[in-house]
């Protein structure tokens, strides 16, 4: 099973937002630990997948962005 590039960066902060919530909540530290270097793994994973993901658009950096469009005639 292939996971998608969206998916991996999802999990991923899901991941490191549960580690987050267990410190907080005082659980074991061997716990912790074993979370927080799984959670780097996924890190360097997800990294990679979005690096590596055939993603194109036609847009570029006059284009700015796009919930502010900057007008061409400056």
């Amino acid at each position: 099973m292939k996971i998608s590039t969206i998916a991996m960066v999802v999990l991923t902060s899901i991941m490191l937002l549960l580690v987050t919530i267990l410190v907080i909540m005082n659980i074991h530290f061997s716990w912790v630990f074993y979370l927080t270097c799984l959670g780097q793994i996924m890190i360097i994973v997800m990294v990679y997948k979005v690096l590596r993901d055939n993603y194109t658009t036609d847009k570029t950096f006059k284009d700015l962005y796009e919930d502010h469009p900057i007008d061409n005639h400056q």
